[in-house]
């Protein structure tokens, strides 16, 4: 071995076994046929210059040998800006944003150009918040110096954590720009690109440089003898590549991206007919021989003849992305506005495009060509509604579930009913073939969530209608249909947060899944119960406080306690993949796995419930997991400074330098049945397309390239319902605000009975950040920014709670009694606006009773932007992790009284659509995040609040930067 470079991993030109790189022949044929006999490995492959000969040689000693497979490895990339980008093999395929590319987009060139970095800012986060999931970003122009233009703009994003959330795509055809990006980037980013054309020596001296920096790599499909345009060059150059960097560089092949170029087709010239093919090809056969590395493509390239049609274009994209995807692309730079839902295309165009895209025939161009000439989009589009009604009715019944029309629905399944001699035969054929359109389209990135909603409206309503029947049919002793499995999911105890966990709900019954959702705050023992009695194949926790994290963990070790043998799986909002894999996956032997979102949860469920494919899936989790657990024990390694340090470098502010503002009055004051037209203007658009997972900013996201049209429609829908909400009075909004004497005592918040300041009537209890990141001076906590009572100065505490969700559960149910879980979901969604809304309108109102406020001139915009003085930190998020501290604020404003809003056993608020927090008044305070803490904040932390240590250590565990057990 020592003389010959080999390499055991899997899938090396062969479906699985051991490769052989270059070497003496004999010595590793003995070697291998060692390995064999030890049933070490099944078969054997060769590439990077391995010869028939060589090959022979080693088959020929591993001859006879019983084949034994070699396990595969995991096949999850992962690159990160400040969150990471987990490409599991259910990952849709992933959106490169292409606009911060200096040579793609002329605004961005001209800004940057100009040195107006602020507004090239916001063409980035345009991008994030239009749902790209890498950001490109190219400075290559003459007149600048890119590589100080990429480190510039690099850094300025490195502050902006809206946008450094994603992963980073350095690209340029200058290294030195290349590094210079490296130097400043966060997280895990990649390189665009490095490829052959230079010579095996310049590739591996950039290589190593890449993998120093701890990027991934794309690799473009370039030798010393040119652009790869044939399959066989393509991969032979990748593989050649994919050598080089894994057996010379040490790449791990998850972090290698293949870009095999594509090229324009329907140009009219010969030789360029087999394009797309060769790409597709290309893209087969590396995912079949590599299928660690990733592949990514430039999309719009192929339809780039037919620039100024961009109806054809719009189908020559979707077509191409649609065949591109399912031949294994994984990645690309696409503009989501020049396509078309595949199966909406219509017939004698796609067949034409087809034709070109495939090579199917030799006049394929002239005849598309001579059919763009006549297309009219408008004449499309007015063709397409009157002739579906025309269809015959199973046409109909899909064509009314994929585009999410009730309107015809009675009707069409009645007409539909006659055609089966069973009402389970018509649910089994046509609804369901519609409901798997609309599940592969959710799956492949080609339908949006509102779009799967309506779909699942008509398809309940369907069933609906056919119930009686099937009863019928029942009593006469005919069988039932059985799903593709069964899920028992909850939101768990003591939290009462459910949105996330209804679509998901929704998108697995799309998927033809039977799911039992069993509401909010169930306890452990109802969703194990009801787990066993209805044989369920998996399990799903949902939760949105921190809290529900700890019972998430109790009914993880619950069902190993009880002998459960059936998949975990694990979703909501403070719920992550690393939070699972460091304190719930340990506790269960079976498989548990997070959820980010719904348009993930398909894949997962039809992989963990399908015997061929879940080890597979729990073998790459569980090495995932590995990791995860591995890089949080690096996290805690952070550079924590004690609490006696932190607290000597507290934040120091000079309070003679302003006025301490004196509010109008003090105690509590209550606002029962606020006025619903008073609240709208100051609902934020934004979080609610987001809990429609169609992401971007309002207004702009209105005319989004990508999700514009769909999201036009979504708010049409909600201010439809909205309107119905107010005028109907159908929900109620309470508040509840107050001001206080106050003074900081180190860390805690001395809340007094009165102006006198003798007598304390509560006491709220902070933290304090520890975590010394680069630069940082001073160790923030809330109380810093209340005046230490020794200073003699008086200051004051605001505080507040308000709801706009009392009424939200009877409408519900109306409108889950009429099967329409889209406006069920619509009206949680608009009630949980309303009341941060009302929190933004209560904010405005106490700013001004507090007199800093009265000088304000600010638009609705200014508000939603934060761009007054003040905050409203609330107990549970980063500033006050600590839940328990809503029992005091509960106390001093007398809430339940007052307001109507109690907390559950975990600290949740009941109704959900329901915020609280605390009023800080100083010019100087910010939001900030207190992060790890050490065990001796903790114990003085336990100690000031008068709590058992092991109590304060639950409910901060996400903080803590110590084992306690």
């Amino acid at each position: 071995i020592c003389r010959t470079r080999v390499s055991c991993y899997p899938n090396a030109g062969m479906p699985d076994g051991f490769g052989g790189f270059l070497g003496d022949k004999d010595h590793t044929a003995a070697v291998l046929g060692e390995f064999a006999r030890n049933g070490w490995l099944n078969l054997v492959g060769g590439c990077c210059g391995t010869t028939p000969e060589w090959i022979a040689a080693i088959a020929q000693a591993v001859d006879g040998v019983p084949p034994r497979r070699v396990p595969d490895l995991p096949h999850w990339s992962t690159y990160s800006g400040m969150e990471p980008l987990v490409i599991r093999p259910e990952t849709n395929f992933l959106m490169i944003g292409e606009r911060t590319n200096i040579t793609g987009s002329k605004r961005f060139a001209r800004l940057i150009k100009s040195g107006d970095y602020e507004a090239a800012l916001a063409v980035a986060r345009d991008q994030v918040e239009s749902g790209a999931n890498i950001l490109d970003v190219n400075m290559d122009e003459a007149l600048i110096e890119g590589e100080k233009a990429m480190t510039r703009f690099l850094n300025l994003v490195a502050a902006e954590p809206d946008i450094s959330r994603v992963p980073i795509m350095i690209d340029s055809s200058k290294w030195s720009v290349i590094e210079a990006g490296l130097k400043c980037v966060q997280g895990k980013a990649i390189v665009n690109s490095i490829s052959l054309k230079e010579g095996e020596e310049k590739f591996l001296e950039q290589a190593r440089l890449v993998r120093r920096y701890g990027a991934a790599v794309v690799v473009m499909a370039f030798d010393e003898e040119g652009q790869a345009v044939t399959v066989d060059r393509k991969v032979a150059i990748c593989q050649r590549a994919y050598c080089l960097l894994t057996e010379q560089v040490g790449f791990a092949a998850t972090d290698i991206i293949f870009d095999t170029n594509i090229l324009t087709v329907g140009t009219g010239i010969e030789e360029h007919n087999g394009y797309a093919v060769a790409f597709l090809d290309a893209v087969r056969r590396l995912k079949r021989l590599l299928p660690e590395c990733k592949t990514s493509g430039g999309v719009s390239n192929v339809s780039f003849s037919f620039r100024g049609n961009e109806v054809v274009r719009e189908a020559m994209n979707a077509a191409f992305l649609y065949h591109a995807i399912k031949a294994g692309l994984d990645m690309g730079i696409v503009n989501a506005g020049q396509l078309q839902v595949y199966e909406e295309i219509p017939a004698d165009l796609l067949e034409r495009v087809e034709d070109v895209l495939l090579n199917r025939r030799p006049d394929a161009t002239d005849r598309l060509t001579a059919f763009a000439e006549t297309v009219k989009k408008k004449g499309i589009a007015e063709t397409k509604e009157l002739a579906w009604r025309e269809a015959p009715v199973a046409e109909r019944l899909k064509h009314a579930l994929i585009n999410g029309i009730v309107d015809f629905i009675d009707a069409d399944v009645e007409e539909a009913r006659h055609n089966y001699e069973r009402p389970l035969q018509l649910i089994e054929g046509p609804l369901m073939d519609g409901m798997n359109v609309v599940g592969e389209l959710f799956g492949s990135g080609k339908m949006f969530l509102p779009q799967v909603v309506k779909s699942a409206r008509v398809m309940k309503k369907a069933v609906a209608y056919l119930l009686p029947f099937m009863e019928a049919d029942k009593a006469k002793g005919n069988g039932q249909r059985k799903s593709r499995g069964k899920i028992v999911m909850a939101t768990v105890k003591g939290d009462v947060h459910d949105i996330g966990k209804n679509i998901v709900g929704v998108v697995l019954g799309c998927n033809d899944y039977e799911v039992i959702d069993l509401g909010v705050m169930v306890p452990c023992e109802k969703i194990l119960e009801t787990a066993r009695r209805e044989e369920c194949d998996l399990i799903g926790l949902s939760g949105l406080i921190t809290p529900s994290l700890d019972e998430m963990v109790h009914v993880a070790r619950e069902m190993e306690r009880e002998g459960f043998q059936i998949p975990l799986l694990i979703g909501g909002a403070t719920t992550s993949a690393k939070h699972t894999a460091v304190k719930i996956a340990p506790g269960y032997h079976e498989t548990v796995l997070h959820v980010k979102d719904a348009s993930r949860c398909v894949g997962v469920v039809d992989r963990l419930t399908r015997p061929e494919l879940r080890p597979i899936l729990d073998r790459d989790n569980r090495a995932f997991q590995a990791k995860e657990r591995e890089s949080f024990s690096k996290r805690r390694q952070r550079k924590l400074v004690s609490y006696a340090e932190a607290c000597q470098r507290r934040l120091a502010l000079d309070w003679n330098a302003a006025p301490v503002a004196v509010p109008a009055f003090l105690g509590q004051r209550i606002l029962r049945d606020v006025p619903l037209t008073e609240i709208v203007p100051y609902i934020d658009w934004s979080p609610f397309f987001m809990a429609w997972e169609l992401t971007g900013k309002y207004p702009a996201i209105l005319h989004d390239a990508k999700v514009g049209s769909e999201a036009r429609k979504l708010f049409d829908d909600a201010n439809k319902l909205l309107d119905q909400i107010v005028h109907g009075k159908q929900l109620t909004a309470n508040a509840v605000y107050g001001f206080y004497p106050a003074n900081s005592d180190g860390d805690d918040i001395i809340v007094y009975t009165d102006e006198r300041r003798s007598t304390e009537r509560h006491r709220f209890h902070m933290l304090r950040q520890q975590w010394e990141r680069e630069g940082q001076t001073s160790f923030r906590s809330l109380a810093d920014y209340i005046a230490p009572r020794s200073t003699g100065i008086a200051d004051y505490l605001g505080a507040f709670a308000v709801t706009a969700g009392i009424g939200t559960d009877d409408l519900v149910k109306q409108f889950e009694s009429r099967h329409d879980d889209y406006n069920a979901i619509m009206t949680k969604a608009l009630a949980d606006r309303l009341a941060e809304a009302l929190a933004e309108l209560l904010h405005e109102r106490a700013r001004q009773d507090w007199g800093y406020g009265r000088g304000e001139h600010l638009s609705k915009a200014d508000l939603l932007e934060e761009k007054y003085r003040g905050i409203r930190p609330a107990p549970g998020y980063p500033a006050c992790p600590d839940h328990t501290e809503k029992e005091t604020l509960w106390k001093l404003l007398e809430v339940d009284e007052a307001a109507g809003i109690r907390l559950t056993e975990s600290y949740a608020m009941w109704p959900a659509a329901s915020v609280s927090g605390l009023y800080f008044s100083h010019p100087e305070a910010r939001y900030f995040a207190v992060d790890l803490v050490t065990k001796d904040q903790v114990e003085n932390y336990a100690g000031r609040k008068g709590t058992p240590l092991a109590k304060v250590e639950r409910w901060l565990g996400p903080n803590l930067a110590y084992d306690t057990e």
